[in-house]
């Protein structure tokens, strides 16, 4: 039987210029009842690694995240507009 290889790769091991790199992050932050942000650092938790795909050249990097636990049907309490507005401003590009 052959061995497995259970050792993960890195960010840091890919090439990723001209790439389009699809992340996952954890973005379930909490907001008040007027949809405000009440802690970011799940957000600037991830900046570093969205961060880094940005500066090896990725052509793009997607994010993919959730808020709460969608019931099949959009709803607005669960928008990451919100998030990706303190993206935006944190990382100081478009998002």
């Amino acid at each position: 039987m052959a061995a497995m290889n259970l050792a993960k790769k890195s960010i840091e091991d890919l090439e990723l210029t001209g790439k389009r790199v699809v992340m996952r992050v954890d973005f379930n932050v909490p907001m008040d009842k007027a949809g405000n942000i009440t802690n970011n650092q799940r957000i600037v938790g991830a900046l570093p690694t969205i961060q880094y795909a940005l500066d090896k050249g990725a052509k793009s990097v997607v994010l993919m995240s959730h808020l709460g636990r969608p019931d099949g049907r959009p709803k607005a309490k669960d928008s990451l507009k919100p998030v990706a507005t303190r993206l935006q401003e944190l990382l100081c590009k478009p998002v």
